[in-house]
């Protein structure tokens, strides 16, 4: 694939800068992110009627030609490494994944390898046409290293653009499953007193406040309610276990989408998740309300109770409303059974 260029007519009333203007008259199904649009002003690859332009607040006019130089994606710095993967739909713009527990999704400094792009790179071996001028995956969206679950990645600029301003716009459906200590409960005057903490109809408990990092340990987030960003988590009751109820299994919902969201949120209303090292707490699960073992399971279990169980979303380049679950991992199923439930291999109602 070689380099590609694009001509842009400037339109009628364009903002005063060149980014904002190109921001603007692009064609969408080009698929370039102002992101992108910024650093190929800065890189030399946009002329305007002929002269290049590296000044982002360029002033540009109506009927301005500017020509884009898109390059050919360059190869990426990730190494590809061969891990199983476990592919639930892929095309040629879009590949969705149930990702393992105990995998990082991207390359960081104390995890340069072994990643999901790591792995996904070398399935796609050479059959990757580059997201934002680099031969590699685009990561819209994570789940933590320890939560399993459903992750969908772009193949395609195009796929990367819509797909990103679908989470952007919280639009995609995404539902999880977790298992925490003790049962939200409408009834529960703790609750009723807590900041920031309602039930809807059904016994809905929504948990509205903002997250941002903690103060003193910034590998955390917090709950605030000034600063940080607005945060809403949606949590039901699937499934209580214990007499009387120790720990129950829930669906939760996301209207947005932060980091650790669901795990700040359940710890803060008191009913943080079972395995979790950062936000779980102290709490101890009853031993006498559990059958033998299932306190021994609940304290051994070695991460978040979590899992991505239903993901939907529109194709970013066929326009298909298109959705997909994934069952519960062993090891969650396995706690579940220790804690007196049922074992089941089903996701979401």
């Amino acid at each position: 694939m070689a380099d590609s260029t694009l001509i842009v007519r400037i339109n009628e009333g364009p903002p005063p800068r060149l980014d904002k203007a190109l921001a603007r008259d692009v064609p969408e199904d080009a698929a370039l992110s102002r992101t992108r649009l910024a650093r190929l002003i800065a890189d030399g690859q946009v002329a305007v009627n002929g002269v290049v332009c590296t000044d982002p607040k360029a002033r540009v006019s109506e009927d301005d030609e500017v020509s884009i130089t898109v390059p050919e994606a360059a190869e990426s710095h990730i190494l590809p490494e061969a891990m199983p993967l476990d592919v639930l739909y892929e095309d040629a713009d879009l590949i969705v994944v149930n990702k393992p527990a105990g995998m990082v999704v991207h390359p960081a400094p104390g995890t340069p390898s072994g990643t999901l792009v790591n792995a996904l790179l070398h399935h796609f071996g050479g059959d990757l046409s580059g997201v934002g001028g680099s031969k590699r995956p685009g990561i819209v969206h994570r789940i933590d290293k320890d939560t399993s679950g459903l992750l969908v990645v772009a193949k395609s600029d195009a796929a990367h653009h819509g797909l990103a301003a679908q989470f952007a716009a919280h639009s995609a459906k995404r539902r999880y499953l977790a298992i925490c200590h003790a049962v939200p409960e409408a009834a529960d005057p703790r609750l009723r007193g807590l900041r920031g903490v309602t039930f809807e109809p059904g016994n809905i408990l929504r948990i509205a406040t903002h997250l941002g990092r903690h103060r003193t340990d910034r590998q955390r987030q917090a709950v605030s309610f000034q600063g940080g960003r607005h945060a809403v988590t949606r949590a039901r009751t699937l499934e209580r276990f214990g007499t009387p109820a120790a720990a129950a299994l829930l669906e939760c919902w996301l209207e947005t989408g932060r980091t650790h969201q669901i795990r700040v949120h359940l710890s803060y209303a008191g009913h943080g998740l079972i395995g979790d090292p950062v936000y779980g707490g102290k709490r101890k699960l009853p031993q006498k309300a559990l059958p033998t073992g299932g306190l021994e399971a609940a304290q051994d279990f070695p991460r978040q109770a979590l899992h991505a169980a239903s993901l939907g979303f529109v194709h970013p380049v066929s326009g298909d409303e298109i959705a997909f679950e994934a069952p519960l991992p062993d090891d969650m199923r396995a706690l579940i059974v220790a804690l007196g439930g049922v074992d089941t291999s089903s996701t979401v109602a």
